[in-house]
């Protein structure tokens, strides 16, 4: 469904939520607009979300709002955030990229970066614990997933001896207020390389070439979990927690009822975080386990 040229998808099947299809990438220019649309559609749609978009992070709309957050990180000059901004770590693990072969570029969306990002994505079924999204797509999938944004889009490419080992898309609004960072990907055999550490000071360099004032790099954390090594990845490399308002707009009787019984979150949301951090533990072991069958079987 698209109102007013945005694509909105709709999710859940007793409490149906709307929001843009790139949620934290876009925003609506005017909610209220868009609300009524939605509301005049023809389908049913209980509830309507969006964040909050940067610099503004008091709440600027009278809707129901939860707070979310964005590891956001300022960007004035590439030398003010390579020495006043970061630590020593980060610093020598990007110049550890170059010194180890590996260089960084911006490049275009053309058939050789779509197979390179298609081989980064199939090298490795699992991240972080769990199964990796993109794994096992074919070829035209990945092309046409990438193609969004055609014209507010940045490829920034790591490669060692002319191959693709990571990269970068990012995506930036018309105010250029900030860059988001949609996919950063490198392949797990050239960690030692550090090409995430290099891609994210290109992405600095690039916002700052471009007079971007703040480049996101999604969620600081997400749900109930306080904090790990991905945050920890942000932290360090100058990225901060930045919250912002979620507005949750009812539509209907059953989407006013939904947001104020809590309704409308995930069902991981409802669990302490305590026997969350348990099941995370017991599902890493899992698919370290069932990584390690496929590995010896093959």
């Amino acid at each position: 469904m698209k109102i007013y040229s945005k694509e909105i998808v709709i999710q859940g099947k007793l409490i149906r939520i709307a929001r843009l299809d790139e949620d934290t990438y876009e925003f609506p220019k005017d909610p209220e607009s868009v609300t009524a649309a939605l509301r005049k559609c023809g389908t049913r749609i209980d509830l309507f979300t969006f964040m909050q978009i940067l610099p503004e992070t008091a709440p600027r709309f009278a809707y129901p709002m939860e707070w979310g957050n964005l590891a956001v990180l300022p960007v004035s000059t590439f030398d003010h955030w390579w020495k006043s901004q970061i630590s020593s770590f980060p610093r020598n693990r990007a110049r550890q990229a170059e010194k180890k072969g590996v260089t960084i570029r911006e490049t275009p969306l053309d058939d050789t970066l779509v197979r390179g990002i298609w081989e980064v994505y199939n090298e490795c079924p699992v991240r972080q614990g769990r199964p990796f999204e993109h794994y096992g797509k074919d070829i035209e999938a990945v092309r046409s997933e990438l193609a969004t944004f055609p014209d507010s889009s940045i490829f920034i490419g790591a490669y060692f001896e002319n191959n693709l080992i990571g990269f970068i898309k990012m995506t930036y609004d018309e105010t250029l207020t900030q860059a988001n960072m949609m996919n950063i990907v490198s392949m797990i055999k050239h960690r030692d390389k550090a090409p995430t550490n290099a891609l994210i000071a290109q992405a600095v360099r690039s916002c700052a070439d471009r007079r971007i004032k703040n480049l996101v790099y999604q969620s600081f954390s997400y749900g109930k979990k306080q904090g790990d090594s991905l945050s920890n990845f942000k932290e360090i490399n100058g990225f901060k927690r930045v919250d912002l308002p979620r507005y949750y707009v009812p539509l209907t009787a059953i989407g006013w009822a939904a947001f104020h019984l809590g309704l409308h979150k995930r069902f991981s949301d409802r669990i302490p975080e305590p026997v969350l951090t348990k099941l995370r533990e017991l599902r890493n072991a899992w698919y370290k386990r069932k990584l390690h069958s496929a590995e010896t079987l093959s």
